[in-house]
């Protein structure tokens, strides 16, 4: 399949350099996907589809011209067809007002190395198993069961008509998402995992998760809090979530230079966070499905964010520096490899976090749900937790809490406040379930402790 991928690209390449006075950059999108659903303890959905996307651009000094096609490998003609259709539309486009780069590949690169070819097989037997071992002995009939597990094989591949040279990505993934509802109460119970290669797979991590949770539900009370500043412990999804969110208002060259983001130029070399948060981009990390060169074709190595709460500087995709006249930083890419480096606290585990020792209650946030951007030149984010939070209390003992709100700065809750970050890290899978398969994850310590954060709104129920 590599090899007739690759085929058909230089022959379409062949057919682009016809288009006289013309650059065309030709980007080669294909997805295997698979959906198992289940919905009141039983499958939902069980469906997958196989997809190649053509997305076709053609150049003329500075104007440019996108056409996109759902093809076949054995559709030649249609293929060409687009490259004919994106000639004529970019004579008619406006031009911009910079000069875009068209990408020179000096040699041809395959990465294959996210590839697990026992993962991209999994059968829909063991994606059944996987479920039956998560929630084993969990559910009864006030208790249901829902959730996802969707695994994939991604293919990337990009030439273009100033060199013969092409990139090949080619990766596997799996991310799973067990939700148990009581039907009575309207809680829900969630533990979620992600996977690089089938050996990450791992059932018996997510029932004792389920199992701990289901335990504080159904036997400590249910309380409303008051509002006020709480010591928070976030989970990895919720931390996850919040680094996402930074990478496009935070480190952005194009979104700073926008006034979209919290970060400037002037602190670049300053302390801005705390001395406990160093954040990369590491695209040597599997667990990331990391691209290890750019669309560009830059190598990409360990790029520094924030190290020791010294922002280091801005990322920069290729069509961003080119408008702002900055460096292109190996970042034009469909998602980075983001890791925050881990702390020295020794806990691995929501029930070891439970049973620690402490001198005040502590609110545990496993998930921010309905996340959104109230201002981002502030870095200020709102969310709501919903389910799985806990308030661990002084005394030793559990509540539940209704779900609250936060509204909270990012400058504020990855700074001075953090406390600790737990020394165990996970891969929290943070892909997007709509549009074309984008394997997603952030490497992220499995707890993070930050003092006095205020909840702007408590609910009296769930």
């Amino acid at each position: 399949m590599k090899e007739r991928i690759v085929n058909t690209l230089r022959e379409l390449r062949t057919y682009a350099l016809t288009k006289t006075g013309l650059d065309v950059v030709i980007f080669y999108h294909e997805e295997d996907s698979y959906l198992m659903r289940f919905a009141n303890s039983a499958i939902s959905l069980n469906t997958n589809e196989h997809l190649i996307l053509l997305e076709i651009t053609a150049y003329s000094g500075s104007k440019r011209a996108s056409y996109e096609m759902i093809t076949d490998l054995s559709k030649m003609d249609e293929m060409r067809q687009g490259i004919d259709i994106a000639a004529e539309m970019v004579v008619h486009a406006q031009p911009l007002n910079y000069q875009p780069t068209i990408p020179l590949y000096t040699e041809t690169f395959i990465d294959e190395s996210a590839y697990d070819e026992a993962l991209a097989a999994i059968s829909n037997t063991e994606r059944l198993e996987f479920f039956n071992r998560a929630v084993a002995g969990l559910e009864t009939e006030q208790i249901r069961l829902s959730g996802i597990f969707t695994s994939g094989t991604n293919i990337l591949a990009s030439i273009n008509t100033r060199s013969e040279h092409l990139l090949y990505f080619c990766s596997s993934d799996a991310q799973i998402s067990v939700v148990l509802a009581h039907a009575t109460h309207k809680w829900e119970a969630q533990a979620e995992q992600s996977a690089q290669k089938k050996t990450d797979l791992d059932p018996e991590i997510l029932h004792r998760e389920l199992k701990f949770l289901l335990e504080r539900y159904q036997q400590d009370p249910h309380v409303r809090l008051p509002l006020g500043s709480y010591d928070i412990v976030f989970g990895p999804a919720a931390i996850a979530d919040m680094l996402s969110m930074m990478r496009w208002i935070g480190f952005n060259g194009g979104s700073m230079k926008r006034g979209f983001s919290f970060l400037k130029e002037e602190q670049v070399g300053k302390p801005v966070f705390s001395d406990k948060f160093t954040l990369v981009d590491d695209p040597d990390n599997l667990s990331t499905f990391p691209f290890k060169r750019d669309l560009m074709g830059i190598p990409r190595s360990r790029f520094p964010l924030i190290e020791q709460g010294v922002f280091k500087g801005f990322t920069w995709f290729q069509d961003d520096a080119d408008e702002f006249g900055a460096q292109p930083t190996g970042h034009t890419v469909y998602h980075s490899s983001l890791v925050l480096q881990p702390g020295e606290q020794e806990i691995s585990s929501l029930d070891e976090l439970a049973a620690m020792p402490r001198q005040k209650d502590i609110l545990y946030i496993p998930f921010l749900h309905y996340m959104n951007i109230v201002n981002p030149s502030k870095g200020v984010l709102t969310a709501s937790s919903r389910f799985g939070a806990l308030l661990l209390k002084a005394d030793g003992t559990v509540a539940v809490p209704f779900n609250v709100r936060l509204t909270q700065s990012l400058l504020d809750i990855f700074g001075s406040k953090v406390s600790w970050l737990s020394r165990a890290s996970v891969a929290y899978n943070t892909s997007s379930s709509y549009g074309a398969r984008n394997p997603t994850a952030v490497v992220v310590p499995q707890f993070m402790l930050v003092n006095d954060l205020e909840i702007s709104h408590s609910n009296p129920s769930f």
